[in-house]
């Protein structure tokens, strides 16, 4: 029995043959890519509607060269390290980059991943064919209370009552944040007054922090395709002007750092 919910009346979704559909008959259409849209439009924010084709096609591109592969790696080694069994949600998957890796590191688990975008959501259900995936905000998770072992949030937007209400007392969740000098080089090209990025105190409430990695090193872009791939899955993409955007177009070449945290959590009982 899977543990997708009905996003109207939060009943148990079944699947039958090429939808999904609860109790009281509402009914999911599958798409030909595998997922299956529970995106409600009432749980879309005002300017936020997810990475358009562009933007998906551009970071799968920049990932799939393996620019971020040491972070990749190191999150595969966590997830082996405290999955003990059971369901892991990937809140905010993208394009599956990530939930496709640990659906390999990890082959016993049962994959989910939800994300707003419905273009990234179709790249990963093919990138990850184990997985079971869904257009959703990790604001509103169709999945059943304490469904989850483990929860993997990627440079997603955190939701601390959202994630903790799917994991189960005692599951992990693990945090992949930017770190203050995340791409520094680059936005010293571009910026008359760059900053460093901001990391915020590890305390969450209901959660307790049991590891912490940091994980830093240069990266080389030898192309505009691939620095403009870079710039276009930043928050900086959407605020940057056409002065900005006229320095970045005559970047030929870039070395810039890379700087992640991963955080793990506990869920409090």
């Amino acid at each position: 029995m899977g543990i997708f919910i009905c996003p109207v009346c939060g009943g148990r979704l079944e699947k039958s043959d090429k939808s999904y559909v609860c109790p009281k008959n509402h009914s999911f259409d599958i798409a030909r890519s595998g997922y299956v849209n529970l995106l409600l439009s009432k749980h879309l924010g005002k300017t936020v509607h997810g990475d358009n084709k562009l933007m998906v096609q551009a970071r799968k591109s920049f990932l799939d060269k393996g620019y971020y592969s040491r972070l990749r790696d190191t999150l595969c080694m966590t997830v082996k390290k405290y999955f003990k069994g059971g369901v892991i949600i990937d809140a905010g998957c993208g394009e599956g980059y990530y939930t496709s890796a640990v659906s390999e590191a990890v082959p016993q688990a049962e994959i989910y991943g939800v994300d707003i975008s419905k273009t990234a959501v179709e790249y990963a259900a093919k990138k990850c064919v184990k997985g079971s995936f869904a257009a959703a905000s990790v604001f509103h998770i169709p999945l059943a209370d304490g469904s989850c072992q483990m929860l993997l949030t990627i440079f997603a937007p955190y939701c601390g009552n959202e994630f903790s209400r799917v994991l189960s007392d005692g599951g992990i969740m693990i945090m992949a944040i930017p770190s203050e000098n995340h791409l520094w080089e680059l936005k010293q090209a571009i910026y008359d007054t760059p900053y460093k990025n901001e990391v915020r105190p590890y305390e969450l409430e209901g959660f307790t922090l049991v590891g912490k990695r940091r994980i830093r090193y240069m990266i080389s872009l030898d192309s505009q395709e691939d620095i403009q791939s870079l710039f276009s899955m930043t928050p900086y993409y959407y605020r940057t002007g056409k002065e900005q955007q006229e320095r970045l177009a005559h970047l030929e070449r870039l070395q810039t750092q890379a700087d992640f945290e991963l955080l793990t959590y506990r869920k409090n009982k």
